[in-house]
């Protein structure tokens, strides 16, 4: 377009280059960081539960009562929503690099005190791991709409949802990294500390030194956020923050030319002609304009998280329901965590992992909306076809693991990847981490909905099944159709979302535009449905 900025112009026509790849793993192992914290809780759930609420009276090993269990693992989703909210905003207002740093380090000292958790009863270390997960949860939180909003802003048109794709991708590999971890952590202390299984010998099935277990696990989270620091701190600010919302054309060109490597104009004459018009979040101009599309990410994410988190957090339940883990009490606590630790990572090696990068191979080619359709329509598929025939899956658990798997796929080849993408690349830049940041934060409501509500809604409808402390609830199958039902939903709302394929995000969003008819030619493309 004649009102392109230079520098914008040469960022969405460069060639895929060195500092391209350089942005994806930066930004990617923020992600990985924040999928291994995430998702390592549900790891080490069972063991916290035989260390400090064993009783030796009890036939079963001790488990988290249910309240402590819905916070540990729902805690950090409580701080990951108010940090995208935060961060988000705050990203708009200081710039993407000021607040970048930030966000790491809270990551890495949360990590390390989340493991270093202390007490003089079980109460007081549950209190201490949840206040330190909540603040690691709100770390975590800045980097969703931060790393997204700025590889966004970084990447060429062509390419720019494959790359966007790829740094949440770093997801898989954080889910995975946690399983391996936990794997060779247990398996070490079962080779060093030789005891008998709960039915045989309570009182000494769980060794004092598995204490160590846990702490490790979630300690050793802080270790790949820690070695991206540097590098994240000698990245320049974004050209399209620079020139769009800061209006220093200057500083934008001369990033950009050292990042780009060749000689652009600073242009400022353009930056204050274009975009100059301000219209406000809560202002009319945006409800017009963007009313919708914020309407369609917020919802779709949140669909997607309510059966993503609740399906990735209580898999060690799900697989214990349908006999795939050993009965607790025929295993020692470090056999436990073993057994878990190698079913998750053995879901994430087949489904998770291979979805995120199928989106990052075909969404330049399918296109945002056709993948998260698709996505959306395959859970829901598999999900039904889980729960209607139940019972059947009982005596064929490879069958059950098989289809359970490909949820996960189709969810990462699907909308847990372009809820992420979507909202960096529909709203303008002043705007942009702050949209990102409540999308985001409304996918964590789901999250919360998904972690806490399962807990309970998949507790067995049999008074003598339900575990210590839960009511009856509506059983795995009723939870599964509940799960189906949400996805149809996503598949709805999913109709609201522009496509963005090959595109710039100036034309995309209207920001080329001078004042004079802004509004009557802003437009996004929109599928036909």
């Amino acid at each position: 377009m004649a009102n392109q900025l230079g520098v914008l112009n040469a960022l969405d026509a460069a060639k895929t280059q060195w500092y391209h790849f350089t942005a994806i793993v930066i930004a990617g192992m923020g992600f990985f960081t924040d999928a291994y914290d995430l998702f390592s809780i549900s790891l080490i759930t069972k063991l916290l539960g035989r260390i400090y609420y064993f009783e030796p009276l009890s036939e079963k090993p001790g488990t988290l009562p249910p309240r402590i269990a819905a916070a540990v693992n729902g805690v950090a989703f409580c701080g990951t929503l108010a940090g995208q909210l935060f961060f988000g905003w705050l990203g708009d207002k200081l710039g993407r690099k000021r607040v970048y740093g930030l966000t790491l380090m809270l990551m890495v000292i949360c990590s390390i005190a989340s493991g270093l958790s202390f007490g003089t009863s079980p109460q007081g270390v549950m209190a201490t791991l949840c206040f330190f997960r909540f603040w690691l949860g709100f770390g975590i939180g800045g980097d969703y709409p931060l790393s997204a909003t700025i590889m966004s802003e970084y990447a060429n048109k062509k390419t720019r949802g494959a790359f966007i794709a790829a740094v949440f991708a770093m997801q898989g590999f954080g889910i995975l990294t946690g399983g391996i971890v936990a794997l060779i952590v247990s398996a070490a202390f079962d080779h060093a500390y030789k005891v008998h299984p709960y039915n045989v010998d309570r009182e000494h099935s769980t060794v004092p030194q598995a204490d160590y277990i846990w702490r490790i696990i979630l300690m050793f989270g802080a270790l790949p956020a820690l070695l991206t620091y540097y590098w994240r701190m000698k990245m320049p600010e974004t050209a399209r923050y620079t020139a769009l919302v800061a209006r220093n054309a200057k500083q934008a060109a001369a990033d950009m030319s050292k990042v780009l490597q060749v000689d652009l104009n600073a242009e400022q004459e353009k930056v204050d002609k274009i975009g100059t018009e301000q219209f406000g979040l809560f202002s009319k101009e945006f409800a017009q304009r963007h009313g919708l599309h914020l309407l369609g990410t917020t919802s779709t994410w949140f669909l997607l998280d309510i059966a993503f988190y609740s399906s990735n957090l209580f898999q060690k339940d799900i697989f214990s329901a349908i006999g795939w883990l050993p009965k607790a009490e025929t295993m020692t606590a470090t056999k436990e965590v073993y057994q878990i630790a190698k079913a998750q990572t053995l879901i994430a090696l087949c489904g998770t992992v291979p979805g995120y990068w199928f989106t990052v191979a075909f969404i330049e080619h399918l296109g945002r909306f056709a993948i998260q359709l698709m996505g959306f329509f395959f859970m829901s598929v598999f999900m039904f076809a889980l729960a209607i025939p139940y019972p059947h899956w009982k005596t064929h658990n490879t069958g059950f693991v098989i289809m359970y798997s490909l949820t996960f796929f189709f969810a990462n080849f699907g909308p847990n990847a372009t809820t992420f993408i979507v909202p960096a690349e529909i709203f303008p830049a002043r705007l942009r981490s702050t949209c990102h940041g409540i999308s985001a934060a409304a996918g964590k409501a789901g999250a919360i909905v998904g972690s806490f509500g399962f807990l309970y809604a998949a507790q067995s409808t049999h008074h003598d099944k339900v575990d210590k402390g839960y009511h009856t609830g509506i059983g795995v199958k009723n939870a599964l159709i509940v799960l189906g039902a949400v996805n149809c939903l996503g598949m709805l709302f999913t109709l609201l979302v522009p496509e963005t394929m090959g595109r710039s995000l100036e034309d995309i969003t209207g920001e080329n535009e001078e004042d004079n008819g802004y509004q009557q030619r802003f437009s996004v493309e929109k599928v036909p449905v």
